[in-house]
């Protein structure tokens, strides 16, 4: 009968391992990134910038209705650039629709404005962090969720007021 109990009591141990997580995910905080490269911009970059690089990451914070939909989100963003020439100047970011290759319509806007310019002092900037203003296209949040490819993030200088580094969204 021991060593029944004793068996009985390691498995029921066993069962209580914590490898797993036993909280279900968010369902209404979203996570994207984007690798940034000059050569994914439409025309790619050939000037100065042409070596830039970078990644983003985008954490969407949705807000629902009472039947569950989702009504808007603010977006936190985190970029890091680099291999930019010295002094270049940060000027614009955003999320744009359009497929790898394609160039689309502004999305969701960090924020960051001309005025508000960022200067890449030595090449590049870590951890830079913005908030979107309250996103409410819904049709336009969903549309991102469920086709992250079909969107890019790219991020816009004085020298390519077009676009500098670009790339597509990936769901994490």
């Amino acid at each position: 009968k021991r060593g029944f109990l004793v068996m009985t009591m390691a498995l029921a141990l066993a069962a209580c391992d914590d490898d797993s997580p036993t909280a279900p995910e968010d369902p209404n905080v979203v996570t994207f990134t984007a690798q940034l490269s000059a050569a994914n911009e439409v025309p790619p970059i050939t000037n100065a910038e042409s070596t830039a690089r970078g990644d983003a990451r985008m954490v969407f914070n949705l807000t629902r209705d009472a039947a569950n939909n989702i009504t808007g989100a603010t977006v936190n963003f985190t970029v890091n650039l680099n291999s930019f020439p010295a002094g270049s100047s940060w000027t614009l970011a955003h999320i744009h629709e359009g497929a790898a290759g394609v160039a689309g319509g502004v999305r969701i806007n960090t924020g960051l404005t001309p005025a508000t310019a960022i200067a890449l002092t030595n090449g590049g900037v870590q951890n830079q962090q913005f908030t979107s203003q309250p996103v409410t296209d819904a049709t336009v949040i969903n549309n991102i969720i469920n086709n992250p490819a079909g969107f890019y993030f790219n991020a816009h200088t004085a020298l390519n007021p077009g676009g500098a580094v670009r790339g597509q969204l990936v769901r994490q």
